[in-house]
């Protein structure tokens, strides 16, 4: 009989999701919509933390209510900690530092990794190639990776809805044409790009579109999630002898 020590008062999540307030649609594929997602989630939202003021003013004053939100969930007994924006990057070794589980804040972690598979340079989508800085790179270990960096800060249905926030409905159609736009700008400057890291969260759930149009690896948030489910819960294989 195999007896369990309890005190958690919901189980069987595997990973907690550091959520930043919006309201925007968010597709299948999003790490914020749990209907389509190859694992379980829990969410602690922080309050008043939008994309806006997060790009704009990184602040070391932000860092307390991420870091409570963290040991929040870990108290609720998740498996690993990630984030709903690839800019809490930023904050990766504060956030890790904070708690026991594993934190993988963005898919930016990813670009060491797409660089050693590839041998080549990783091209970064990204919401906003301005506010992307060396402390996010050097926050997840990939300063040192040679990457061509594309941002939407000019697609004017991403940059009105997400990165501006004057709405909330936004055309899926139109930002995935933004997307594709984006990324063959990115190919065009930097044919022997090898892989391409999507930072932005919002853009996974069009990964599979746009890697039949470029024809290379595409790496983004929910990979990496799914990567870390599979580590953090390892099931026996199938098959036989």
């Amino acid at each position: 009989m195999t007896i369990h020590p309890g005190g958690q008062n919901i189980c069987g999540v595997s990973i907690g999701v550091l959520s930043l307030e919006s309201y925007f649609p968010k597709p299948p594929g999003h790490i914020k919509n749990p209907s389509s997602l190859p694992f379980t989630t829990t969410y602690e939202i922080l309050h008043g933390l939008t994309v806006q003021k997060l790009l704009a003013d990184p602040s070391p004053e932000l860092l307390e209510p991420i870091l409570s939100a963290a040991k929040r969930l870990e108290d609720q007994g998740v498996h690993a900690i990630t984030g709903s924006c690839g800019f809490l990057a930023i904050f990766q070794k504060e956030i890790a530092a904070a708690v026991s589980v594993p934190v993988f804040v963005s898919s930016l972690i990813q670009v060491p990794l797409a660089y050693h598979m590839t041998n080549a340079p990783v091209g970064v989508i990204t919401a906003s190639a301005a506010s992307l800085t060396d402390k996010h790179l050097e926050g997840v270990g990939a300063a040192h990776v040679p990457i061509v960096v594309q941002g939407l800060d000019e697609a004017p249905e991403f940059s009105a809805v997400i990165l501006r926030g004057e709405r909330t409905q936004m055309d899926l159609g139109k930002v995935t044409e933004e997307l594709f736009a984006a990324a063959d700008d990115m190919i065009e400057r930097s044919p022997d790009i090898g892989a391409v890291v999507l930072e932005c969260t919002d853009l996974p759930p069009y990964a599979h579109q746009l890697q039949a149009r470029i024809k290379r690896p595409v790496f983004d948030i929910i990979t990496l999630a799914s990567m870390a489910h599979s580590v953090a819960h390892r099931h026996a294989f199938p098959g036989f002898i």
